[in-house]
């Protein structure tokens, strides 16, 4: 039997060329590399925006790396218990952010061991998949919202993302206006909350927001609260209609089917890095598929999109989400070229082996 032999974890600071706030200029990845006892290596990754990069790091480094070695090397064979072996420290967040640096490296060995991309060791579904454009925009002023939105359609998006939650509906609607009137009636256009609201304020501002027409309202409440996910889509259910997404901060296959079963969502986001990895990503595909729900993987494009080749697609083929400045290859962080390519708002992979993400330097941590 093959087994992890070595584990080894870095910390990289990666500079955002537009920053995503006054207090998020970079973003944290921790790089990690594991070597089999057949000699086989690969690369994975996880990663968070500003907060916990380090913990994450101490948890590889100190509790997930010492208990692999020795477990199976087979993709997904090793995953759940070494989730219970964490668990103490909490069930899901930086436990399965963490746990995600070793489970994209499992997978990455096998499929460079295999001579093939990740996507075709895994199974590919489709050869290429749909793109939005999105970017963490809420802050722009309304002449950079809408020059974005340009860029957007000129690089041949057929739908885009923009946050929502200003004080005053109003002004979220001025701006949704303005922005409908670049992407004409035939592009789709999706908002994003980021958890501002709360369940009667939230009620009241896609009645007014409904205008739009938007394709989906992203966390309109804080990604926890189940019951008020539950009540909107019943209210919205009776009004607007307007589908409801989320998680994103949602961490566990366990999570993600009780949202399901409650109906508080129509459509779920796992970003395969906070969920822990492809292992519990294809679990979630399979959970979300069995509900009827569609799946579309959030942010990280040159990971997500390799996978959204492979996921079902019975209810809607996946979209991948492109965040404007944000790209790892954009960002110059990767090492080899990108292992996927968006042109005229479609995302297709570039030949490579494994998962084709290694990054080119590590900061001493």
């Amino acid at each position: 039997m093959t087994t992890i032999a070595s584990v080894d974890a870095s910390l990289i600071r990666i500079p955002l060329s537009r920053p995503w706030g006054a207090a998020v200029t970079s973003v944290g990845v921790i790089a990690t590399h594991l070597r089999r006892s057949d000699g086989a290596e690969g690369w994975g990754f996880s990663w968070t925006p500003q907060i916990g990069a380090e913990a994450v790091l101490a948890l590889l480094r100190h509790d997930i790396a010492p208990a692999a070695i020795g477990r199976p090397a087979e993709p997904g064979v090793a995953w759940q218990g070494l989730w219970e072996h964490v668990h103490e420290a909490g069930g899901g967040g930086v436990t399965t952010i963490a746990l995600a640096g070793l489970d994209l490296a499992l997978w990455d060995a096998a499929a460079r061991a295999a001579g093939v991309g990740v996507s075709e060791f895994i199974g590919r579904r489709r050869e290429s998949t749909r793109v939005y454009g999105s970017g963490v925009n809420l802050h722009y002023p309304l002449d950079e919202l809408v020059a974005q939105v340009q860029r957007w359609v000129r690089r041949g998006f057929s739908a885009v993302k923009v946050k929502v939650g200003k004080p005053d509906v109003a002004e979220d609607l001025d701006r949704l206006r303005a922005v409908r009137a670049v992407l004409g009636p035939g592009r789709g256009l999706m908002i994003d909350a980021n958890q501002r609201w709360d369940l009667d304020r939230a009620t009241a501002s896609l009645e007014v927001l409904g205008e739009v027409g938007p394709a989906w309202i992203e966390e309109p409440l804080r990604a926890d609260d189940i019951d008020g996910h539950a009540e909107l889509a019943r209210r919205l259910a009776g009004g607007a209609g307007t589908p409801i997404a989320v998680g994103e901060n949602l961490h566990t296959g366990y999570r993600f089917a009780e949202v399901l079963r409650r109906g508080a969502a129509q459509i779920v986001q796992p970003n395969i890095v906070r969920v822990g990895g492809i292992t519990p990503l294809r679990r979630i595909a399979a959970i979300a598929e069995d509900a009827g729900a569609e799946l579309h993987p959030h942010l990280l494009p040159e990971l997500s999109g390799q996978l959204a080749l492979t996921l079902p697609g019975r209810v809607a083929d996946p979209w991948v989400e492109d965040v404007e400045d944000a790209g790892f290859a954009e960002l110059g962080a990767l090492r080899d070229p990108c292992p996927v390519e968006i042109v005229e708002g479609r995302l297709r992979e570039v030949a490579h082996v494994g998962l084709g993400i290694r990054f080119a330097a590590a900061a001493s941590s």
